[in-house]
């Protein structure tokens, strides 16, 4: 009787649990610091995944020009200027990342088909990286996985989904920076569970932190406003 009772205690934590992710935790994380505009969009990226079957849009003011901003945005990558997360954790993966704090010099211009490593180029296959799909200097970069960026080349279509990063300025001195995460058009059952159960999570927490870590960046440099602001 009491194995009894413990097991539908248990299986009803489990059910409360899973409903409270699902009604309330997951809806906020899939929508951090967003208002309602920006998650309606449309954004670029938007375009190559018309039949998306999930989103997440989050955004962060930056007191700082969108110029300002950019050069953060185009210098992400392994072999560039890291990801500006947490890169012990990162590099439980063997990403081998190293965030930089400052604008690294003489790096070229970021360009549509440009491969951004997220790991050394000999780990995974050479898979782990993601390829620029579409790009306006200083507003947006698309960015899909290396087999949907040719799917982008033959069909205009990312069936897996893209990453896109947007800036929007508000005035000369304030930019929102809004990162748009779009799904695949399809996913088998046990697909599904893993994006909603692991991965949405842990990208929320690696990405929040990502978009903490440039504002704090652009932010430094201008003079009178706290790093931390």
């Amino acid at each position: 009787m009491i194995h009894k009772k413990t097991l539908s205690l248990g299986l009803g934590t489990a059910v409360a649990g899973a409903a409270a992710y699902g009604l309330a935790v997951r809806p906020w994380l899939l929508r951090w610091g967003a208002t309602d505009e920006e998650i309606r969009g449309p954004w670029p990226g938007d375009e190559i995944t018309p039949d998306a079957i999930c989103q997440a849009t989050r955004a962060i003011t930056i007191h700082a020009p969108a110029g300002e901003v950019w050069p953060w945005l185009a210098q992400i990558g392994q072999d560039r200027g890291g990801f500006y997360s947490y890169t012990w954790l990162e590099n439980l993966f063997g990403a081998r990342i190293h965030n930089a704090d400052r604008i690294l010099p003489h790096l070229p211009d970021r360009k549509v088909g440009d491969t951004i490593w997220m790991t050394p180029k000999e780990r995974y296959g050479g898979k782990g990286c993601v390829r620029i799909a579409a790009l306006e200097p200083g507003r947006s970069m698309v960015l899909v996985s290396p087999d949907d960026y040719e799917a982008v080349l033959r069909s205009g279509r990312s069936l897996g989904g893209c990453w896109t990063f947007i800036l929007q300025p508000l005035d000369d001195r304030t930019t929102r920076l809004i990162l748009r995460s779009r799904g695949a058009e399809n996913e088998r059952l046990p697909a599904r569970l893993f994006g909603r159960l692991v991965f949405d999570p842990a990208h929320f927490i690696m990405e929040r932190k990502m978009m903490l870590a440039i504002q704090q960046r652009a932010e430094r440099r201008l003079p009178g406003l706290s790093a931390a602001a």
